[in-house]
């Protein structure tokens, strides 16, 4: 089988064409950028997705693709989100058609739901998106669901937010402060459940997908997880370092996150202040039926993963160029000393 996987130069990109080798799969990746990473048996197309004709010659020869690209929250793109992950994801599947391969594997992602009503949140809870990226990935849904009403195969993969060694983007202002001893905040006391899920997992089930006969529609996550605070609690334990998690307010934080991300003070997105907060878990049981998935890390497991290769890393992490995708890349400086400034002045207002 010979698979191309859209974003292969992200983090879950990358790590998703290793599992694909792992498994004996010919593997391409399609990308704007080349890392310098990439595996030297796999087939590179240097290809914007937004280029029709140019995505449709790409295509040609694959039996799966594996669709990942996507402007994520941190991009704030507007105008991004929507050519990117709504027309890009049409030219995919048109093309896709046209030329006959057997199935897409879309990576979706929880933002389609912004805050449930209710949790767990199902395959069946209707999406309720609060913000442009969460409208994007569903707009790139409905397109996926259009299709594969025209006998397009295709199934989507809804994961939560991901986790596990090379993980960077806002992570790395988590493992920076922990590294130093400084106190994490958590808003309204971090009783909020909140589930993530591994790489590792996520590429089990996504690849299990590429199997399926049929179209259908699957939430990913990890099987165990708990509250906000109890999961970085537990990581600032296992660091050692001093740390401790302490409250703030939820919404007058809220109304400075999202007034600085306005003013293009802050690298976060609506998405990150709407859901810090909250509560969102799925329910995973129709993916532990029909992929067979059993994930194996919790939500404590990938932290401390995440932490403990940050740290070994850390050194050439600060000192290497950025990467090319928002996930795998390490902040700028400018962006930390942000970081710390914020918290500062919201620590002074409120402690």
């Amino acid at each position: 089988m010979k698979a191309l996987v859209t974003g292969g130069s992200g983090y879950f990109g990358s790590l998703l064409i290793d599992k694909l080798i792992d498994n004996g799969w010919q593997v391409g990746s399609l990308d704007i950028n080349k890392v310098s990473d990439l595996p030297v048996n796999v087939s590179f197309h240097e290809q914007d997705i937004r280029d029709a004709k140019g995505l449709k010659e790409c295509l040609i020869g694959y039996d799966v693709v594996f669709h990942n690209i996507a402007q994520v929250p941190l991009a704030k793109n507007r105008k991004l989100f929507r050519n990117v992950n709504v027309e890009g994801t049409h030219n995919l599947c048109e093309a896709a058609i046209e030329i006959g391969i057997n199935k897409i594997v879309y990576t979706s992602s929880s933002a389609v739901f912004g805050v449930p009503d209710n949790n767990p949140v199902t395959e069946n809870t209707i999406p309720k998106p609060k913000e442009a990226y969460g409208r994007a990935k569903l707009e790139g849904e409905k397109i996926s669901t259009k299709y594969a009403d025209q006998n397009l195969n295709v199934t989507i993969i809804r994961p939560r937010t991901i986790l596990g060694h090379g993980r960077l983007g806002i992570f790395q202002i988590l493992f920076e402060w922990i590294s130093k001893g400084i106190n994490i905040p958590v808003l309204n006391g971090g009783e909020n459940i909140y589930q993530f899920v591994h790489a590792s997992d996520l590429a089990y089930a996504t690849i299990s997908a590429s199997g399926l006969s049929k179209s259908g529609t699957y939430n990913i996550g990890a099987d165990i997880y708990g509250s906000m605070r109890e999961s970085l609690e537990a990581l600032c334990e296992h660091a050692g370092t001093g740390s401790r998690v302490y409250s703030l307010p939820m919404k007058p934080i809220q109304i400075l996150m999202n007034i600085t991300s306005f003013l293009g003070l802050s690298p976060l997105g609506p998405y990150h202040s709407l859901m810090y907060g909250r509560s969102m878990y799925f329910d995973i049981s129709k993916a532990k039926k029909e992929l067979g998935f059993n994930p194996r890390y919790s939500n404590i497991d990938m932290l401390v993963e995440s932490y403990d290769w940050y740290i070994e890393n850390r050194d050439i992490i600060l000192r290497g160029k950025k990467n090319m995708s928002h996930h795998r890349s390490r902040l700028d400086e400018g962006v930390l000393k942000y970081f710390n400034g914020f918290k500062k002045m919201v620590d002074n207002l409120y402690l």
